[in-house]
Formats: C-alpha cells, sequence, structure tokens
C-alpha cells in the first residue's frame, strides 16, 4: 500500500532531530523518485514555528556581520552564518513542496531536488565548522528566512517570489563578497571553503530559476517583481551590489536589474 505525500513530508518538516530529519528524507526522496507516494490534496497544511537548533535568535538587524575572517572563530561565524541560510532553505523548499496542493508534478519535483541540495549544502557547511572546532548552533542566527515563510504561507506567488526570487538571490550577491573575504586568509580550509561555496552558487542560480519559474507561474500578468519589493519591504529582495551575470543566469532581465538597483539606492522613508 502506498504512504500519503504531504502526511509523511509534515513529519519531516517538522522533524525535531537533524540526523533523523535528512535520513528520513533520504528515504522520503526515494520513494518519491519511484513515485511510491499518493497524493491527498485536500489534506490541510498545517504552520508551526520550526525548529533552529541555536543558542539564541536574533532579529537580522542585531546579527553583526563578519568583516575579516583572520582567526578560527571569526571564520566559524561566517560559516555559521552561511549554513543557517542553508539551513533554513531546507526548510523552505519542504515547506513549499508540503503547503501548495494541486500543482503539477513538476512543482513536487523541482523544490524535493532543492531541498536535497540544500541539505548537501548544509553538511558540507557542518564539515567545514567540524573542522574548525564548532557545530551548527553554537552562535547566534537570525529568523528572517522564517517571517518570510510565515508572512508567505498562504500565497504561492508571494512565497516563489519573495523567498525564491528575492531572497535567494540575494544570496547569489552575496557569494562574491564572502569569497572575497576568503581571499585575505590563508587558513587551512581557504581551499575547501571556496570549492563549497562555487557549489552552492551554481545550484542557487538553479533555485533562483525554479522560483522564478514557479512565480511567473502562480503570478496575475500584470504583478512585476518590483511590486513585490513594494509589498514586502520589510524583507530587502536585493543585495547592495547585485551579482548580474549570476541573475541573468537565473531568469532576471536586464530592465529589472536597473529597477532593483534604483528602487533599493533610494531612501525608503519616500515610499
Amino acid at each position: 500500500m502506498k504512504k500519503e505525500f504531504f502526511e509523511n513530508l509534515e513529519k519531516i518538516l517538522y522533524a525535531k532531530n537533524l540526523d533523523d530529519k535528512f535520513r528520513d528524507f533520504d528515504d522520503f526522496y526515494e520513494n518519491f523518485k519511484t513515485q511510491s507516494f499518493v497524493f491527498n490534496h485536500e489534506q490541510e497544511a498545517i504552520f508551526k514555528e520550526n525548529f533552529y537548533p541555536s543558542k539564541k535568535i536574533l532579529s537580522p538587524l542585531k546579527i553583526r556581520r563578519i568583516k575579516n575572517a583572520n582567526s578560527n572563530e571569526s571564520l566559524a561565524k561566517m560559516i555559521h552564518a552561511i549554513a543557517h541560510i542553508e539551513f533554513s532553505a531546507i526548510n523552505l523548499a519542504l515547506d513549499a513542496s508540503y503547503r501548495f496542493k494541486n500543482l503539477p508534478q513538476k512543482f513536487y519535483e523541482d523544490w524535493l531536488e532543492v531541498a536535497d541540495e540544500e541539505i548537501k549544502h548544509f553538511k558540507l557547511l557542518q564539515r567545514a565548522l567540524r573542522e574548525l572546532g564548532f557545530k551548527y548552533g553554537d552562535f547566534a542566527v537570525h529568523d528572517n528566512l522564517e517571517n518570510a515563510l510565515k508572512s508567505t504561507k498562504n500565497s504561492l506567488a508571494f512565497r516563489m517570489g519573495v523567498v525564491h526570487r528575492g531572497l535567494e538571490a540575494k544570496g547569489l550577491d552575496a557569494n562574491p563578497f564572502v569569497l572575497s573575504k576568503l581571499q585575505n586568509t590563508n587558513h587551512h580550509i581557504k581551499s575547501l571553503l571556496e570549492e563549497i561555496l562555487s557549489t552552492i552558487l551554481n545550484d542557487e542560480i538553479k533555485h533562483v530559476k525554479k522560483g522564478d519559474f514557479w512565480w511567473s507561474f502562480a503570478k496575475k500578468d500584470e504583478d512585476d517583481f518590483l511590486h513585490l519589493c513594494k509589498k514586502f519591504i520589510q524583507f530587502k529582495l536585493a543585495g547592495k551590489v547585485l551579482n548580474k551575470e549570476a541573475r541573468l543566469k537565473a531568469g532576471f532581465s536586464e530592465k529589472e536589474l536597473e529597477e532593483l538597483e534604483n528602487f533599493y539606492s533610494r531612501d525608503k522613508t519616500k515610499i
């Protein structure tokens, strides 16, 4: 007898033990790929606060940015911040697959593939943290992505636009700056981190492109990305300097990039 897709995915999404969560997802994903699930699209999606194994959760504004990575601890904090984004991205991909019903099979294929790749990223970063004598949960984290999940839980268009075309694309902007900080250190795991960041960048371009596809699928014809940026002004959906090459690969147009630069350079009190 086949298992039900959404019921089993809910258990993985809200699992509190990371080892169990990842192991159960591996089994789930293999079963999905062999079409071993039935889909009950009438099942109601629940929402509850998800699990962050961290000492402290802060507002994004209270998280200090690491200016350099010269010491073991500062480098670990930088890696930890990226690991937290990847951990949050796992839950966001799982939540999209779980929450939104009656969609083409490709939707569930896309976001489970994203979850699988985000888990791989997280494990790579865990390895790097262990090399430095730390682990995920050792430093404070922010709840920005959890708040974005909560704010978009009732709209596929908002979720795809804000989270996967917005905040994930912001990660594309950040990647080159993290790499540049690594250039100023001769730490023994420097080459490992460069390799990890390159893997993450290439995969995240694909993830943003999936977000672009499903945002276009779900949104109204008259809605553009700038409208979304204005509506969700609490989530800045672009970095200070855009990674234009990566964003173009991920589905953004030159016109959109120009609009984003102009919009986020303005005084927000005038919006």
